[in-house]
């Protein structure tokens, strides 16, 4: 007789079923983890309310995490009881909730993106360089496909990025060239691949199974590709994945170094400054929110805090005398 499958691979495939990412299914199961080792091994079944409460509040009192810390260890908690146990989940207004801050992103100048960019090389380069002119995240630019750039609209098209969302962005003129050039590069190896009984990528949603020839498609290989093939052990297959994060996220913390820069600068600050330049340079909030894909405009409205003149045209007084 099969047995029922654990907890936790129940948690799995109910994430999965509705399409929740790779990394918010491991914090979730995380969460999970915790809240069982909190308890002492006892099933979530046999708990409720004031264990989550005891958790969530040993959390900001003991751990003394962040308030979206804490959020997240709650969502985690109730996609397990709604959705897995089947189980509402009543009053949990007892927990001592962790102070929210307000964080003020880091922005870099103009010249500040120059150095950094100067520092570095190759499709580095071209990937920092994209998340600052497109204002991408890091993963929605590496996990882009040589279908999402339109060269000849200047378009990159994000798919399924943060919240599931797709969006358009620009191609920044000056990056048609080296994109391109970095594209032919690309293709000359998929189709040294193809020759030799490789180049497939993998797709999403089962589309392989529904269009059996897509993972060779030239069109849907990766645009930022890793050095390497990666290889199944078992079944002996090959194929392509693009570049880890972490190489990019390396190589410009090196950068930032190498340019003298004491802001604390990483991967995301290239999409602060683009969000920040834009409405230095007098386009609108609702214009950039789109660009960005925020779901809320007032996500976005936190970037006029750099405006020169602050988000009313305000002056200080000492620059008046």
């Amino acid at each position: 007789m099969d047995r029922p499958p654990r907890l936790l691979d129940q948690m799995r495939e109910a994430l999965y079923a509705r399409h929740y990412s790779l990394r918010l299914e491991r914090a979730y199961c995380l969460w999970v983890k915790r809240f069982i080792y909190f308890h002492h091994l006892r099933h979530p079944a046999d708990m409720g309310e004031p264990e989550i409460n005891a958790f969530l509040t040993h959390l900001a009192v003991r751990e003394n995490v962040s308030a979206s810390t804490q959020n997240q260890a709650l969502a985690a908690l109730l996609f397990l009881y709604r959705q897995v146990l089947v189980r509402d989940v009543g009053d949990l207004k007892g927990v001592i909730r962790a102070r929210h801050t307000t964080t003020v992103p880091v922005v870099m100048t103009r010249a500040e993106v120059r150095d950094v960019l100067d520092q570095l090389e190759g499709d580095k380069w071209l990937i920092a360089s994209v998340l600052y002119g497109s204002g991408l995240r890091l993963l929605e630019c590496l996990r882009l496909r040589i279908k999402d750039v339109d060269f000849s609209r200047c378009k990159i098209t994000v798919h399924d990025g943060k919240g599931g969302k797709n969006r358009m962005t620009m191609l920044p003129g000056s990056l048609v060239r080296p994109l391109q050039e970095h594209l032919r590069s690309v293709r000359n190896t998929h189709e040294r691949d193809l020759a030799d009984g490789w180049g497939r990528v993998m797709l999403p949603y089962a589309l392989d199974r529904k269009y059996p020839n897509a993972p060779g498609d030239r069109r849907r290989q990766w645009v930022f590709p890793q050095a390497n093939r990666w290889k199944n052990a078992k079944t002996g297959q090959e194929g392509w994945h693009h570049i880890h994060e972490t190489m990019v996220q390396r190589a410009v913390k090196e950068a930032v170094s190498r340019a003298s820069i004491t802001k604390h600068v990483g991967c995301h600050t290239f999409r602060h400054s683009f969000a920040t330049h834009l409405l230095e340079a007098g386009y609108d909030i609702r214009t950039i929110q789109e660009l960005l894909g925020h779901k809320d405009v007032r996500t976005t409205m936190i970037y006029t805090h750099v405006l020169n003149r602050g988000g009313q045209g305000v002056r200080s007084p000492l620059d008046l005398t």
